[in-house]
């Protein structure tokens, strides 16, 4: 087990998640949706966890094997709050998207 990818991909994950808090919440608004707020958060967490463990799992035989590692993980995570939010918020699905191969690169990059 590769326990410092992990930590660095759960707090990647913590990090970004606050910064969809803030992204959503300008959009939607703070007051009112503070568990959908939460929710989103702890999805990024959750995200951040998946791509910790998911170290020895290659789709490509390439350096760039994190690309479409994270991009993967971050579609198959984002969907379920876009899909348990009755697609509420659809710039955050594709955040975290692009969250999935900004914590894949970290994480691979600095394990």
């Amino acid at each position: 087990m590769r326990t410092k990818r992990i930590l660095i991909s759960v707090m990647m994950g913590a990090v970004l998640g606050v910064l969809c808090i803030v992204g959503v919440g300008t959009r939607i608004g703070y007051g009112g949706n503070e568990m959908f707020l939460f929710a989103m958060w702890y999805n990024r967490i959750v995200l951040g966890l998946l791509i910790g463990l998911a170290y020895d799992i290659k789709i490509i035989g390439s350096d760039k094997n994190y690309i479409i590692r994270g991009l993967l993980l971050g579609l198959i995570v984002s969907s379920a709050i876009t899909f348990t939010s009755e697609f509420r918020d659809w710039p955050s699905f594709f955040a975290g998207i692009a969250y999935g191969i900004i914590i894949d690169y970290v994480a691979t990059r600095f394990e």
